[in-house]
């Protein structure tokens, strides 16, 4: 591990003018003429309609909250998958801190605070077991029998959508489907009144070419574009703190980010100072030059000392990577020989049917079976898809080795 001197935190504050003049417009009662209104909300099927106690987004939040694999968040990885520490972050926590940003900075902006919570909470809702490792792992495999691929922000759209099919607004559904946080930019402008003809036509073409139509989604509203950028907001400084937590990396292990800082407080902070100061009254999200270069200096420090450690991703490759391909072939080979008895027809297969019974769509079991392996995989959470592999393969080679939570203790 390397040791530094720890540098001194700076916290930025808003300039004093403006925050006059955001004072003075809300004693004025301006309201923000690019925000996204209740009024605007567009739905698939024209019911669930608004009232004064759940209005538009808020239903969203509500509908998101209630799916029954909302829980599972509390057990996904986020970065670190092989520690006994409740003190290491899930994704449960990530999508709540991503809310938390993204509302603080809406706020001030006078953006819609429903619809950022909805964006934010649903954002991750279609994300693998053993976060972005699963997620490779799983494409991988997808990509290998049809061709198509697998990308979590997609099949979140997919999960809230069609499997569930809780018919939310085409304003959360497409912040979701925006939200990828590995792709940071200087400024996000939206593309406004996007149908849900043009959006279904961007989830299919994410699917396609290798991914490639990922990197050029662009939301359709401002709410989203503030959700987006606090994805990496909520990531950057959290997985610092969890790498030393894992010790991974050293207490003092220097930085190098000067203008938002190098640490999570600071971070959070400077950036939600930056984007408010370059953003109010505009309608598009701006980040200062001195910002972005740091952003995108965090995020290349971040894959250098953190995702990309040889010590993280070799367990993944050699034990959860073959365990991804056992499971998806026994699931494929139980689908296509229409294995009643099996894991995917009791678990997914049954449980699906019930939360889609008030749902009229097209029979489940008609679409392609691969998909249907994709779907069943990808809900599972890191204990069950362990306790699954387990279960369906008692003598395997592949076993996951956990970090104590007794390990630095000497008795």
């Amino acid at each position: 591990m390397i040791m530094t001197a720890k540098k001194k935190i700076k916290y930025h504050k808003i300039d004093q003018a403006l925050q006059e003049q955001i004072r003075a417009d809300r004693t004025a009662g301006i309201i923000n003429p690019y925000r996204c209104s209740d009024e605007q909300a567009i739905r698939r099927v024209p019911r669930d309609k608004p009232n004064l106690w759940r209005p538009a987004f808020v239903r969203d939040i509500e509908k998101i909250l209630h799916l029954p694999v909302y829980n599972r968040y509390a057990d996904k990885t986020q970065v670190f998958s092989f520690y006994h520490n409740d003190d290491i972050t899930r994704r449960a926590l990530h999508v709540q801190l991503v809310s938390r940003i993204a509302r603080n900075i809406g706020a001030v902006l006078g953006l819609n605070l429903d619809l950022i919570e909805a964006i934010a909470l649903g954002h991750d809702i279609g994300h693998t077991p053993f976060g972005h490792a699963g997620e490779r792992f799983l494409s991988d495999l997808l990509e290998a029998h049809t061709g198509r691929v697998f990308n979590h922000n997609v099949h979140s759209v997919r999960v809230l959508d069609q499997l569930f099919a809780r018919n939310l607004t085409l304003q959360s559904l497409d912040g979701i489907l925006c939200h990828n946080g590995e792709f940071e930019q200087q400024e996000y402008r939206p593309i406004y009144d996007k149908t849900f003809t043009e959006f279904d036509h961007e989830v299919e073409a994410c699917y396609q070419n290798g991914g490639k139509t990922i990197k050029k989604l662009v939301p359709s509203t401002l709410e989203a574009c503030v959700v987006r950028i606090c994805d990496m907001i909520a990531y950057l400084g959290k997985d610092r703190q969890d790498a030393r937590t894992a010790r991974l990396i050293d207490s003092n292990y220097k930085f190098q980010t000067e203008k938002i800082g190098t640490e999570n407080a600071a971070i959070i902070n400077n950036l939600t100072v930056d984007i408010i100061e370059n953003s109010y009254g505009k309608d598009y999200i701006l980040l200062s030059p001195e910002a972005y270069q740091d952003l995108k200096q965090a995020k290349k420090e971040n894959y250098e000392v953190i995702y990309h450690n040889e010590s993280v991703n070799q367990e993944y490759v050699d034990v959860i990577q073959p365990m991804f391909e056992a499971l998806y072939e026994r699931m494929l080979a139980d689908l296509l020989s229409q294995n009643e008895q099996s894991v995917i027809y009791q678990h997914h297969l049954a449980f699906l049917a019930e939360q889609r019974q008030y749902y009229d769509g097209p029979v489940y079991l008609t679409e392609e079976p691969n998909q249907i392996v994709v779907d069943y995989i990808a809900s599972m959470t890191d204990d069950y898809f362990i306790a699954l592999h387990e279960f369906l393969f008692p003598d395997s080679p592949h076993q996951i080795t956990y970090r104590s939570y007794f390990e630095d203790l000497h008795v």
